[in-house]
């Protein structure tokens, strides 16, 4: 009976691990997409700005020569841009780290060591 209870409580103790390992990847997941959406805003805010600036400016040093051909250049490379940054940002959210991998290493790690035994 003793045996037993010891391997009950290693059993719990391994799974309290477990979990407060699975709790902490989770805080630490929600902490990086906070910081990541928090100065994502900020870039895009900064970055429409300036775009905004630098096209009046553009405009208005070419207000007497061709003004519709310089607007329809800016907004034709502003386009292009957004498609790179689109298909760049889709790679970037597919390539994000897999959730819970240390908690699943750990488990399979358990498991591992359970079937080692005879």
């Amino acid at each position: 009976m003793d045996s037993l209870k010891r391997m009950t409580s290693t059993l719990l103790d391994i799974v309290q691990t477990r979990l407060e390992l699975l709790a902490c990847e989770i805080e630490e997941e929600r902490l990086r997409v906070g910081q990541m959406l928090l100065l994502g805003s900020i870039v895009l805010f900064c970055l429409g700005l300036s775009i905004l600036l630098c096209t009046v400016l553009i405009v208005v040093l070419c207000w007497d020569n061709h003004r519709e051909l310089v607007l329809a250049g800016l907004a034709a490379t502003f386009f292009i841009t957004a498609l790179i940054l689109m298909y760049k940002l889709r790679c970037l959210a597919r390539a994000r780290p897999r959730l819970f991998a240390n908690s699943l290493a750990e488990l399979a790690q358990d498991i591992a060591h359970l079937d080692a035994r005879p």
